[in-house]
């Protein structure tokens, strides 16, 4: 896949976070990656954003955040209108997921670590 814009929602500067190795991962495969965290941050040359401050086409958000704490961002992941959103392990949402397939947005669950490897992303 041509490198694409992602959104990693649930950002993290812990290296021992999954969200932390995805952007070091998707910055080595050439993607352009927006952190959205619950707290500041940097990770390489990404620096965490508020996400009213996402101003660009997003293709793809992959989610580091449980069911219980992506409420918030639904109006934020909606009106982003990805092509696709990834739900990692442990991300998983039916209730998400609906509300995105009713607007066409492609729904994965996968991680984005394995398919970056897989050459599947």
């Amino acid at each position: 896949m041509e490198n694409i814009t992602v959104l990693v929602l649930g950002a993290s500067t812990n290296p021992d976070r999954f969200a932390y190795k995805a952007i070091h991962k998707l910055l080595d495969f050439g993607h352009k990656v927006i952190g959205v965290g619950n707290r500041p941050g940097v990770v390489r040359t990404v620096e965490f954003v508020q996400p009213e401050h996402i101003s660009e086409k997003i293709h793809t958000i992959t989610l580091y955040l449980g069911p219980a704490n992506q409420k918030p961002y639904y109006d934020l992941i909606l009106a982003l209108k990805p092509e696709r959103i990834i739900f990692n392990p442990g991300t998983e949402n039916d209730e998400l997921i609906s509300l995105a397939q009713k607007q066409g947005i492609q729904c994965v669950r996968n991680c984005t670590l394995v398919m970056l490897d897989a050459g599947i992303f």
